[in-house]
């Protein structure tokens, strides 16, 4: 039987396989433990991303008035910005007609003024309510009670959103918006 010779200052033979056999598992345990931490950080890296990439601007509940005889309603919603500040500067219904905002003519006035845009804080949620802020719409198609309009509106930084609004009639509890 014939011994074979390893490298110098090595036994050969089966020492040696034993050895090589020892260096291939231990190889493979730091190629396994390379791949965890790999795989690790790219679910971490995944993480971060979609916590970045999240809407800053989110649209709550909304409605919009029957309208009254003369054809004109308001349009409410619930605007949370967990971003920095924007602006919604443009507004339209899936049945037509014209937006304009309106907002009080003075603080806690119940007045109201036509505005060319309305402020969302950053980092805030913001209530488009009668005695606030709120959309105003005229010319538009029929609304029914019970049944929904869309909602598209124009930010100056997010871009555009839509949400569905309910066509209720608050006079006759028609709406849980102010619940909300």
């Amino acid at each position: 039987m014939q011994e074979r010779q390893g490298p110098p200052g090595t036994s050969g033979g089966p020492a040696r396989r034993r050895s090589r056999g020892g260096r291939h598992r231990h190889a493979a345990v730091r190629a396994a433990a390379a791949c965890v931490l790999l795989a690790g950080a790219a679910a971490l890296a995944g993480c971060a991303q979609s916590a970045t990439a999240s809407p800053s601007i989110q649209l709550g509940t909304a409605y919009v008035e029957v309208p009254a005889s003369g054809g004109s309603t308001e349009a409410y919603l619930v605007i949370r910005n967990n971003g920095p500040a924007d602006r919604l500067t443009s507004a339209r219904t899936s049945v037509g007609g014209q937006v304009t905002f309106r907002e009080p003519s003075r603080p806690g006035g119940r007045a109201m003024k036509t505005v060319p845009d309305i402020g969302i804080p950053a980092d805030s949620l913001l209530r488009l309510s009668p005695d606030a802020s709120h959309l105003l719409i005229t010319g538009a198609g029929p609304m029914k009670g019970g049944t929904q309009i869309t909602l598209t509106l124009v930010f100056a930084r997010r871009g555009t959103m839509s949400v569905e609004a309910e066509v209720t009639n608050p006079q006759s509890g028609g709406s849980s918006y102010f619940l909300n």
